[in-house]
């Protein structure tokens, strides 16, 4: 009986632990998209004949590929990367979408300005450091969840504007809720002014 009661004890507290660790990532994520600095990000389909793979888009967005050039702490002597964060500084541009100024391998060196702001992604080991390449930044916003059905005209609709058939049309984007620490958090999907999907806060 007393095994039993342990057992009863132990699942209860299992579970209250996987509770309150589920709360810790929900409530995290809310405060960021609550209080994160917005900016707004260009989406590039990442495969324009396999863009929609389930219930959710698949994205690229033109900061995903950091020319070489823009990293100020460059490895001496290393001919790749290694695997491990970096921070990409954005800034916003005349057309209303933040681009990449400069990033670093780790860490930054300096706090962005105001008007800025670094976003953190990881990039795997491998990637070219000669001059004129870029390497590929992963920054944990390249899904974005539809409602069932929706995801196919959203697909087609960019499929179109990647390949120019509709250059009257502002691009597709997304708007990044940003933390202090650079963790970025998907916050709306744009067709170019107009919002057509927006992440709960919880």
């Amino acid at each position: 009986m007393m095994a039993r009661y342990k057992l009863v004890v132990a699942a209860i507290v299992l579970a209250l632990a996987q509770i309150g660790f589920l709360g810790w990532m929900i409530v995290g994520r809310a405060a960021i998209l609550r209080d994160g600095k917005e900016v707004l990000l260009k989406v590039e389909p990442v495969d324009p004949r396999d863009l929609l793979r389930g219930d959710y888009v698949r994205l690229g967005y033109d900061i995903s590929r950091i020319e070489v050039e823009k990293i100020a702490n460059l490895p001496q002597g290393e001919a790749a990367t290694a695997e491990g964060p970096i921070i990409v500084r954005l800034k916003k541009d005349a057309d209303g979408f933040w681009r990449a100024t400069s990033a670093w391998l780790g860490a930054a060196t300096t706090p962005a300005p105001d008007d800025e702001v670094d976003l953190l992604g990881q990039v795997s080991n491998g990637w070219s450091l000669t001059p004129g390449s870029t390497i590929s930044v992963d920054y944990g916003i390249e899904r974005f969840y539809v409602p069932e059905g929706e995801g196919l005209a959203i697909e087609e609709e960019m499929r179109k504007r990647n390949a120019g058939a509709e250059p009257e049309l502002r691009s597709f984007g997304i708007k990044v809720a940003v933390a202090s620490d650079g963790s970025g958090q998907i916050k709306a999907l744009m067709d170019g002014d107009t919002m057509l999907f927006v992440e709960p806060l919880y």
